[in-house]
């Protein structure tokens, strides 16, 4: 018995590690190397049936004599739009919930003693990737990066690329069958064509040491565990310039102590530096912000000083477009209105949002709470489900955590307890913590309660002593009736800890007015007085460390089915489709105006 459960075990593991040509580990800061876009316009083929794999049109084959034919062609046929979603190109692609192909020719970069590599910054949700008619990869997630080297398997021009790429919702997806917010498909982020040398810089991790303010902790990795290689890390306006030198695994290490005039990283003055580590054949750059950042008791503390999150939340769309947000002008937008509304942090709800977003962000000055899709429903008895959002998790912090801005790593959403819910959120947090475990893990949850015993606001859930800060949504005034008067909704919720209200709000069409004290009215003066009730009620909180309303934007959502109210938007934005403020929008811009 035990022989033939060792030889299931086996022959489980190798077909995961056929079935996962995606084991690639990331590099970072690819947009910081030498590389080649592969944007545009890129060739497509709509696959309802799913066809295209048994028909093997990923060979491209043409037809060579007379009673040659092929039932499929990508020339002279539908383009689509690289990055960006399909769902926002073409009408009948509007619900298109299904398989789409994608096709390219490229040149390659000529190669002198180098490797090459492509990048995609994200595709939704699943895909298969082939190169010249072999299949070279695949991904599951739609909102983090992978990669594939290509060195041997690229020719010098024409080079044919297909992407097979299906957003289905699934149970053992993440996220599930069921969520609130458009289901884009496409290749929705940057593809690029990544050079390095043969022995390149893979990783770093490059931060202000998580206790001391004059301490600067540097681990730098080199590809295929190269030892014995020297390693130089400058820091110019610091006087910094380091020799470092790699062990058996490819990884230097280093701690700088007794760093004089380090100015550190705030939302009031988010000052970067600019970080270049380098050998003898790689060089790269980086601007990197420096800060500390702590838990004391029930408050967080931002370079030794309590801050209070004035944050929102919004989602990686352009709700005037109807469409994902995949460039830097597109955060540009986003990031500016958050920026008008008084914010210092954002919540990137309810994924890893675009590359551009997070470092635009840390110029701007927000803090940045990121998170994997793990919204409700998530079948947490699934192993393979838990091992997909571990990959996930992992490529996000792997991304992103030589960010100064990022502050929380959220690990969910609106989760039930279990114990396998809390099994599967322990791993989350292990397999964020063994990358970076310098940062506060924090959670959402919704499942506070009014206990007319204690005639307080309390939440029974174990698992808020697994996280430094705990998050709450609560949307009284709109899924709950107020049991009491706002001025005498006293909250014991997580004494102990930080507490910070992630959701709030109602939904309202703009423009419309109507009783304030009417739901059913979707008005703004419903909505606007419904703010004014939470933020009294926020005054009970006594270890409240700051506040996120949903949303900033009101966004696409199938859930959303009134037909003059919705019409297929979530309605709970401070501004509108549109673009227009709610009277909602100037509450919250006063209340952080007036918190220093």
């Amino acid at each position: 018995m035990k022989l033939t459960k060792a030889i299931f075990n086996l022959l489980l593991l190798m077909c995961c590690l056929l079935s996962n040509l995606w084991a690639q580990e990331v590099l970072v800061n690819v947009y910081g190397r030498k590389t080649q876009s592969l944007n545009g316009k890129w060739e497509a083929i709509i696959d309802q049936y799913d066809q295209g794999r048994k028909n093997k049109i990923y060979l491209n084959k043409k037809p060579a004599g007379k009673t040659d034919f092929y039932e499929y062609a990508f020339d002279g046929g539908l383009k689509l739009n690289v990055p960006s979603d399909w769902n926002s190109q073409l009408p009948e692609l509007k619900y298109y919930e299904g398989t789409v192909w994608y096709a390219k020719h490229f040149d390659a970069p000529k190669q002198h003693n180098g490797r090459l590599f492509i990048y995609f910054a994200a595709v939704s949700y699943r895909c298969k990737v082939y190169l010249n008619g072999k299949e070279i990869a695949g991904h599951e997630g739609g909102f983090t990066p992978f990669q594939v080297e290509v060195t041997d398997l690229v020719k010098q021009s024409d080079n044919f690329l297909t992407l097979e790429v299906n957003n289905t919702r699934s149970v053992d997806a993440i996220p599930a069958k069921s969520f609130d917010w458009w289901n884009y498909g496409g290749i929705t982020r940057d593809v690029m064509l990544v050079s390095t040398p043969k022995i390149f810089i893979q990783d770093y991790f490059i931060q202000l040491d998580k206790q001391r303010s004059d301490q600067i902790n540097a681990q730098v990795k080199l590809v295929d565990n190269q030892n014995n290689i020297p390693v130089t890390l400058e820091i110019p306006e610091l006087n910094i310039k380091q020799e470092l030198v790699t062990d058996q695994q490819g990884v230097a290490k280093l701690s700088i102590t007794n760093v004089k005039k380090i100015q550190r990283w705030s939302p009031a003055s988010p000052k970067l530096y600019q970080v270049f580590i380098s050998t003898a054949n790689d060089r790269v750059e980086e601007r990197i912000g420096f800060r500390n950042l702590a838990v004391k008791g029930t408050q967080i503390y931002l370079n030794d000083k309590p801050i209070f999150l004035k944050s929102i939340s919004f989602h990686e769309e352009i709700p005037q477009r109807k469409g994902r947000a995949f460039s830097e002008a597109d955060a540009m937008m986003l990031l500016s209105e958050a920026k008008a509304l008084g914010c210092n942090m954002i919540r990137l709800a309810h994924y890893p949002q675009n590359e551009y977003t997070v470092r635009a962000a840390e110029r701007m000055g927000f803090l940045l709470w990121e998170e994997t899709p793990i919204w409700q429903g998530i079948d947490f008895e699934n192993p393979e489900t838990k091992k997909k959002a571990g990959n996930m998790i992992r490529e996000m912090v792997m991304r992103d955590k030589n960010r100064c801005a990022l502050s929380f790593w959220g690990m969910a959403n609106e989760t039930q307890p279990s114990a396998a819910r809390n099994e599967f959120l322990k791993y989350l947090i292990k397999c964020t913590k063994d990358i970076d475990s310098t940062r506060l893990i924090t959670a959402a949850f919704d499942l506070v309660r009014f206990d007319r015993n204690k005639q307080r606001f309390v939440m029974d859930d174990p698992f808020i002593n697994e996280i430094d800060v705990v998050a709450i949504n609560k949307y009284m005034g709109w899924y709950h009736p107020w049991p009491v008067t706002p001025n005498k909704a006293i909250w014991e919720v997580a004494s102990d800890k930080p507490l910070i209200i992630s959701e709030f709000g109602a939904e309202a069409l703009h423009g419309k007015s109507g009783d304030a004290d009417l739901a059913s009215s979707w008005s703004e003066d419903y909505q606007a007085q419904l703010y004014k009730d939470n933020l009294e009620m926020f005054k009970n909180i006594p270890n409240l460390n700051g506040i996120s309303p949903w949303v900033l934007f009101d966004f696409r959502s199938p859930f959303r089915f009134h037909p003059t109210y919705q019409e297929g938007w979530n309605r709970k934005g401070l501004v509108s489709d549109q673009g227009f403020r709610k009277k909602a929008w100037y509450i919250i811009a006063d209340y952080y105006k007036n918190i220093k």
